[in-house]
């Protein structure tokens, strides 16, 4: 078996930055190494630079069951690392013992989306080495690449804060209390995973039930056919924070509530024809015995940090 031929091997990267990503036209160097542990007959050893993305999803109507799916391929690119004997043709006899081969691979320029693993679907970069032996099946090595869609960060949206309000009336035995509302604001629209957000608040609750202000970070996923006639769509709540119970007949509560974005949150994905990947971070009241009041702001999250605007003069 050649599993038992082939030790150790390994995909070794010397380009990569700090957060192990790469970049639209970014170049790859590194080293592939492993041990052989007898002679071993090789025709060539190729590399293959892929990306592309892929989603799948199925409904149900009674006993019918019915699968939608499409595929998008970026690009594929083939390189060879160890060629055939230039002299005979033929495979090259390698001897027992560790062999390593640099390499040097460039990722083409695009408008290529950032790696994604969703709950219908994903978009993959991945590096393959493929060891080819006569008369043999080639046995192949992938590694997943972390691609990142450099976002244009110069966009005055991006360092803009975001304001928002809203309010009700809550009645209770056929008799309507005072207004609760809500005025919330972010001092930007742009952030990166890890990063806190501040959310700074402003209360009042003229009613006679308590309120309890609650912010969370929601992701939503949509999965597209390749005509989009089809789609789906799906939220996830990434983080929430709770804060402290405002009683009834208070007003002019200000407050700043903290909300941490998950570092292993994946970038936001518009550029994508068949994935979209937003974000939302939710202010609401949660307002005993009846429906809560909220505040929608949609951010962007970008791999690198984004400045708020400076306060006007």
């Amino acid at each position: 078996m050649f599993n038992n031929t082939v030790k150790n091997f390994k995909i070794n990267f010397s380009a990569l930055d700090q957060r192990n990503t790469i970049s639209s036209g970014d170049v790859i160097t590194g080293n592939i190494s492993f041990d052989l542990t007898k002679e071993t007959k090789i025709n060539c050893i190729t590399m293959t630079l892929t990306g592309m993305a892929h989603v799948h999803w199925s409904t149900r109507n009674g006993k019918t069951r019915r699968n939608y799916s499409a595929k998008l391929n970026f690009f594929e690119l083939k390189s060879v690392i160890v060629q055939e004997n230039s002299v005979t043709g033929g495979a090259v006899t390698f001897k027992p013992g560790s062999h390593v081969y640099q390499f040097t691979c460039h990722f083409p320029q695009g408008n290529f989306p950032s790696s994604f693993h969703g709950i219908n679907g994903k978009i993959t970069y991945n590096l393959t080495v493929g060891i080819h032996r006569p008369w043999r099946l080639s046995k192949d090595f992938v590694t997943e690449l972390n691609f990142v869609h450099r976002i244009n960060t110069n966009q005055p949206e991006l360092h803009a804060p975001l304001l928002g309000s809203n309010s009700m009336t809550v009645c209770f035995l056929c008799c309507a209390s005072g207004p609760i509302t809500m005025t919330a604001s972010t001092e930007k629209q742009g952030f990166m995973p890890g990063e806190t957000v501040n959310i700074t608040c402003k209360f009042s609750n003229a009613s006679s039930r308590t309120v309890t202000p609650k912010v969370s970070l929601q992701q939503k996923q949509v999965f597209y056919t390749l005509n989009k006639k089809s789609k789906r769509m799906r939220i996830k709540k990434l983080m929430s924070v709770t804060g402290q119970v405002i009683s009834e007949h208070t007003s002019d509560v200000h407050t700043v509530i903290m909300l941490a974005i998950p570092s292993s949150a994946s970038v936001t994905i518009s550029n994508c024809s068949i994935i979209d990947v937003e974000y939302f971070i939710e202010v609401s009241l949660s307002v005993r015995g009846s429906t809560d009041l909220t505040v929608l702001f949609p951010i962007i999250l970008c791999d690198t940090p984004i400045d708020a605007q400076p306060p006007p003069y």
